[in-house]
């Protein structure tokens, strides 16, 4: 009976789990994780501060998830050790796990730079639905009124418009020139945040919190932030959303070989045999860039568990690649952007625009050889599926080039030819 262990229990530990039952009913499955409760949407805790969803909302599995998968949960225990010679994973409590198979899905952990003050109450991160949970804790408690958010990109978004609808006064400071710089190129960035000022949030950027003080009355909770050219912002609440980075620490000074994150094959095996890595701690292949990076998404880190999964379980399963891809609604705009979204200058790349200042909306078409890598679609996503199909397949659109932006462009619209060499494909 194999011995299957998982270090992590959010998306691409849920995924492996699924993966590995659908080809072994019978092997032990013994999943660890640091939180109490991991079967939860990550992308949904916004909603849990703003209070538009509770726990049973945001769960993206039953309360039974473990019991129905035959599944051992060893929860609100953290995995500190390896030995990857005698095959066992140690607990904090010096307890061993052994394991035939292993995978590594510990996710990320948020970018927390060195900042004066950020002892003090009222500091969060926004990553975990135990983030959320203090948040909203605080807001009530203190009946916090204002809140500085340390950072304009997805986490950053999600979480100021969280608090807005929670009826704080929110300041959203980027170090960037710009707001989501890593989805948005100017112009998108531009109706972004036009329409982020109008909902009432003020945006500082080109600028970044250097010290977090306190309070008049009481030094130890936040009182407002002194921005690095100056000027001071008076709050109760900052949030550090920078973004996350690898948590690799589990495998920091092993035999696994770690860039940024761990490196994994197609198969989402490490250099190490038996042992595999999937989520936002691996560097996984990114089918545009044609190399492996690291790519904390939700979608992705679900698929490469399955991949994981079915290949720890015996079932040989390639990883086909992902990409940057995001699909979100802020702020009522919808907006999807995958891949070179915003690429840098490059002479070998062509930029289709397709702009409505009147309306909102943006539409940016990245080509390279005819064939789509990149595309960025605000408040105007009806056709970002068939474009993501183009791109993912390399489709050549060169005869169809100027019916792209075009608002009525959509399958049906595709040559009769270019349907069936898409159908063949799929």
């Amino acid at each position: 009976m194999a011995k299957y262990v998982i270090v992590g229990a959010s998306a691409a530990g849920l995924g492996a789990v699924e993966a590995i039952r659908k080809i072994d009913q019978t092997g032990t499955i013994t999943v660890i994780t640091d939180e109490a409760c991991s079967h939860y949407s990550r992308p949904m805790i916004s909603d849990f501060v703003s209070g538009n969803a509770d726990m049973k909302k945001i769960n993206c599995r039953t309360e039974e998830f473990w019991k129905e998968q035959n599944v051992e949960a060893v929860t609100s225990k953290k995995a500190t050790v390896l030995n990857f010679t005698e095959k066992t994973v140690q607990l904090e409590s010096g307890e061993k796990i052994a394991y035939e198979k292993l995978l590594i899905a510990t996710g990320g952990k948020p970018f927390v730079p060195k900042t004066e003050g950020s002892e003090k109450d009222g500091v969060f991160t926004f990553t975990t639905i135990g983030d959320a949970q203090r948040i909203a804790a605080k807001i009530d408690a203190i009946n916090a009124k204002a809140a500085v958010v340390i950072g304009g990109g997805l986490i950053g978004i999600s979480v100021t418009e969280a608090l807005l609808k929670r009826g704080l006064k929110v300041t959203m400071v980027e170090l960037q020139d710009k707001i989501l710089s890593l989805l948005l190129d100017a112009k998108g960035s531009d109706i972004m945040e036009a329409v982020v000022r109008k909902a009432g949030v003020d945006i500082v950027t080109g600028q970044s919190v250097q010290k977090i003080f306190g309070k008049p009355d009481n030094d130890g909770a936040v009182g407002g932030v002194l921005l690095t050219k100056g000027g001071q912002v008076s709050c109760d609440l900052v949030i550090m959303a920078i973004g996350v980075i690898p948590r690799t620490e589990l495998v920091m000074g092993s035999a696994v070989k770690i860039n940024r994150g761990i490196v994994v094959d197609n198969f989402m095996q490490t250099n190490v045999p038996d042992v595999y890595a999937s989520g936002d701690v691996a560097e996984a292949y990114d089918f545009i860039i044609n190399q492996n990076r690291t790519l904390p998404l939700w979608p992705l880190a679900v698929m490469e568990g399955q991949v994981a999964g079915y290949n720890m379980a015996g079932k040989k399963t390639t990883y086909g690649g992902g990409t940057n891809m995001s699909s979100l609604k802020y702020f009522g705009v919808p907006i999807v952007s995958i891949g070179l979204a915003n690429p840098k200058e490059d002479p070998t790349l062509e930029v289709l625009v397709k702009q409505d200042i009147e309306n909102i909306v943006y539409k940016k078409l990245v080509l390279k050889n005819d064939i789509i890598v990149g595309l960025t679609f605000v408040n105007c996503i009806e056709s970002a599926g068939v474009m993501f199909y183009l791109m993912k397949n390399a489709i050549n659109v060169k005869k169809i080039k100027q019916q792209l932006l075009s608002d009525d462009f959509s399958w049906a619209t595709l040559p009769i030819g270019l349907q069936r060499k898409m159908s063949v494909v799929q």
